[in-house]
């Protein structure tokens, strides 16, 4: 690789505005931006995660640096400039149109990103920090990576995970066997999804008018554990221990090598860590599932801020 091409950064700074808001359901906003060089925002798919940079009350985004070490530049400035980070994944990109869609989840004024998606208008810049299509080898940054042979998909998620599990579902050749489980506030946030034919789509919200809402995780946890019971057909079970993972110091991301051979199933899991734990000690520990074949992936921490 040539000097110049180790200075082109695999990730960067695209400075954008709001061109559009979409209210999608009680839960749900889809935000688009738009920016002169979203043209070299790279389009991997799937889980693409990035990051968004929100301007600091009574700031622009002035204060985002420009370096190609934007991360290290952004912790060298003061702390009262260093504007807030958080992690998102990509609903679609447009390069041709130099747009980007970004569903957010609208819990409040909780956190930085939520209370400006609660607030946010048509004309408001931010920064996304996503991969550069003028870097010349692989970006990376998403964790979507089936083996050709598995015989069946298992994905699931909280609201969090939605975005990134559309976007994968709408990316699977019709035939392909999945259980895809999707735990959501409320019923209105049944959201529409292109899945082919061979996928099934399964919401679970956690309030229905007239119910009593139901614990976060709990449904999806009891959802996952049936779905695996139902794949018996396709497992060839070996438990095996695990490691403890301390959700609450350190960050739960288990996610296997890319391998052309599979198990018979592949899983892919995201979410509320705790909860994610939890299905990750079922799957592996318990019904033997090869943990090379599971993508585990704590998104968030119930009580502790993200980023």
């Amino acid at each position: 690789m040539t000097v110049e091409a180790v200075q082109v950064p695999v990730y960067r700074p695209f400075p954008v505005q709001v061109a559009r808001l979409q209210r999608l359901s009680p839960s749900f906003l889809r935000v688009t931006f738009t920016g002169v060089d979203l043209d070299d925002f790279a389009t991997n798919g799937y889980d693409q995660r990035i990051k968004v940079m929100l301007p600091l009350p009574g700031r622009d985004i002035s204060d985002c640096p420009a370096d190609p070490d934007w991360y290290g530049a952004w912790r060298a400035l003061p702390e009262d400039r260093r504007m807030p980070i958080r992690t998102y994944t990509i609903r679609a990109v447009r390069p041709e149109l130099r747009e980007v869609d970004v569903d957010f989840v609208l819990h409040g004024a909780t956190g930085p990103a939520s209370a400006w998606a609660e607030t946010a208008a048509v004309g408001d810049e931010v920064v996304l920090i996503g991969p550069n299509a003028r870097f010349p080898g692989a970006t990376g940054g998403f964790e979507w990576h089936p083996p050709a042979d598995a015989s069946c998909l298992l994905i699931a998620g909280d609201e969090t995970a939605v975005p990134a599990i559309c976007a994968i579902v709408e990316t699977l050749p019709a035939g392909r066997r999945a259980h895809v489980l999707l735990e959501v506030p409320v019923a209105g946030d049944a959201l529409n999804i292109a899945a082919p034919d061979g996928v099934e789509v399964t919401w679970l919200p956690r309030w229905t008018e007239g119910s009593t809402p139901a614990p976060r995780g709990a449904l999806l946890t009891a959802a996952v554990v049936e779905a695996v019971r139902e794949l018996a057909d396709v497992l060839a079970p070996t438990p095996v221990e695990l490691d403890d993972v301390d959700v609450d110091t350190g960050i739960l991301w288990e996610v296997p090598v890319e391998q052309t051979r599979s198990s018979g199933v592949y899983a892919w899991l995201a979410g509320e860590a705790g909860v994610v734990k939890g299905l990750r000690r079922h799957l592996v520990q318990e019904v033997g599932v090869d943990r090379r074949s599971v993508a585990f992936m704590g998104y968030w921490r119930e009580g502790r801020e993200s980023d």
